[in-house]
């Protein structure tokens, strides 16, 4: 700035040009191409797929401790060609998502019941929260006397380790949101469950989705602890079998698609965040 622009600037700037302060400048985020985002993070994955090929190729990794990539990609092409795969994921994917279902839709109901009514919080809330405090997995011999080594017993587990997390974040989310205008609509004649539809369960969707999040990879995490219940069919019986067999391959098959399912299920919620609240912005770093 020139001395003429400098008496003739405001007595607050000429301050701040004397104390060393400089013009804050606008940062704006530069787009990042879409397709350099999808390599940014497939990076992570291949580096460790490279470290297990080339630990596997220098015998620091030998087949009776884990197979290598190649074997394992053999055993998948096996395992797919004799219909054993497509079952076992059929069977598994069958349990998680009806557990998922109960679940999520018993800690939905049991959590706004206790967010938005002072009568449901001071009856239920503690009794489930001394519930939560207990492992899901301290409950399967339990219910392997209730339910034997039936579908049931892996479906209830699931649905029982997946509704806590659902109703953490579905009662949250409804205690926060804003009284008044829960207020102005019942002043405009609206009854209980049309303010629950219209303004308490969009106004929690963030929770909601969390929550979702939450259940969804709980639900892969259970999935393995059901399958172990006598299982004779599904990944679990897949790993019990290769277990036996000391296939070092086909238990890293089992042990990806596990891995790989709690993937997709973290990107189905993505995409519901997408969709459900594209007002939203997503998730970015403060450093650009």
């Amino acid at each position: 700035m020139t001395s003429l622009a400098t008496e003739q600037a405001p007595e607050e700037t000429r301050a701040a040009l004397a104390a060393g302060l400089v013009t804050p400048r606008a940062q704006l985020r530069r787009p990042r191409p879409r397709l350099l985002a999808v390599l940014l993070r497939t990076l992570g994955p291949l580096a460790l797929l490279g470290a297990w090929a080339l630990a596997s190729a220098t015998g620091a990794l030998t087949q009776d401790v884990l197979a290598s990539p190649a074997q394992v990609a053999e055993a998948v092409g096996e395992l797919w060609g004799n219909g054993q795969l497509d079952d076992a994921l059929t069977v598994s994917l069958t349990r998680a998502g009806l557990g998922l279902l109960l679940g999520a839709t018993t800690g939905l109901v049991l959590g706004v019941v206790t967010g938005f009514t002072r009568l449901g919080e001071e009856l239920l809330d503690s009794a489930i929260q001394v519930l939560r405090t207990v492992p899901f997995l301290a409950l399967v011999p339990l219910f392997m006397v209730w339910f034997g080594i039936t579908e049931t017993a892996k479906v209830a587990l699931i649905g029982v380790a997946t509704s806590f997390p659902m109703y953490v974040s579905a009662s949250g989310g409804v205690r926060n949101t804003d009284r008044k205008l829960v207020e102005a609509m019942r002043s405009f004649g609206l009854g209980r469950w049309a303010i629950v539809r219209t303004v308490v369960l969009p106004g929690a969707l963030p929770s909601l989705l969390s929550g979702l999040r939450l259940s969804m990879t709980l639900s892969v995490i259970a999935l393995i602890a059901a399958e172990e219940i006598n299982s004779t069919e599904g990944i679990g019986y897949l790993m019990a079998q290769a277990q036996n067999y000391s296939r070092t391959d086909v238990l890293a098959v089992c042990i990806l698609i596990y891995g790989l399912l709690g993937l997709a299920a973290d990107g189905i919620v993505r995409i519901l965040e997408r969709l459900l609240m594209p007002w939203r912005p997503a998730v970015r770093g403060v450093a650009r």
